[in-house]
């Protein structure tokens, strides 16, 4: 099988005035199709320049990066743009919804710009469907704010699943949600990647790191682990300790 994601001696310089700064130093690493990874790191580690990089918001400095085959150096703006929206889609800490737009208008905007051109009725049915996936269906006339946190990243998931990419990719995807709701975003994850969907996950936290089946651990711009989760967590279980918790608390 073919890595999806394929990183060989990936560097990222930047300059800040005369200063030269090292952001990743030579990073060579393969993600495959239907793998759920999660990168962690402290501010400063790289991840954030990596994760750019698979994204195709930036380019190596030096080295090589290949997604789905195609190597991203080869390209253009417009044909990194089109390659970025055809082949990937985003999730962030932020829901990054509009506020005055249905749940199911938000879902929709990714199809606007694709290539060909969708229909109408298609982009609802698409919208409709990818809903359906993270449990929304009946939630799709419905504005941000008639949501709660938890269910308005289930819309931005339901978004960057829209135009059905290889690879799905989350930055810090529960870090403005409360413990319950984040481990039930996890669940969605987890029922995402067993349906096949390859997700690339970037956290601090080492509980929601425990969802994945893979993580990589990043320091000073170099893959310092990168190992199997032996012990992964299930959202379902998870959800039953927090009950738990709070009910011998409330008792107390």
């Amino acid at each position: 099988m073919e890595p999806i994601i394929k990183l060989e001696d990936f560097r990222r310089t930047y300059r800040n005035g005369s200063l030269e700064v090292h952001a990743v130093r030579g990073v060579t690493l393969s993600i495959y199709p239907g793998e759920f990874v999660a990168i962690m790191g402290a501010s400063g580690s790289g991840k954030s320049t990596m994760m750019n990089t698979v994204g195709c918001l930036d380019r190596p400095t030096s080295g090589k990066y290949v997604l789905d085959g195609v190597e991203i150096a080869s390209l253009n703006r417009d044909e990194l743009a089109d390659l970025r929206n055809r082949k990937l889609g985003f999730v962030f800490q932020g829901f990054n919804l509009l506020s005055r737009t249905s749940a199911l208008e938000n879902v929709e905007l990714p199809m606007l710009y694709s290539r060909p051109a969708v229909s109408a009725r298609l982009q609802r049915d698409r919208a409709l469907k990818a809903l359906g996936l993270v449990g929304l269906a009946d939630r799709a006339d419905h504005f941000p704010n008639q949501l709660s946190g938890g269910q308005q990243q289930r819309v931005a998931i339901a978004r960057a699943l829209v135009n059905e990419p290889r690879v799905l990719l989350a930055d810090e995807p529960t870090g403005n949600l409360d413990s319950r709701t984040s481990v039930e975003v996890m669940g969605v994850f987890q029922k995402l990647n067993e349906q096949g969907i390859t997700i690339v996950m970037v956290t601090h936290e080492l509980d929601i790191a425990s969802f994945a089946k893979r993580k990589i651990v990043m320091r000073d711009g170099v893959v310092r682990t990168d190992e199997t989760v032996a012990h992964r967590s299930n959202a379902d279980e998870a959800i039953a300790v927090l009950e738990a918790e709070q009910k011998a608390v409330h008792l107390a």
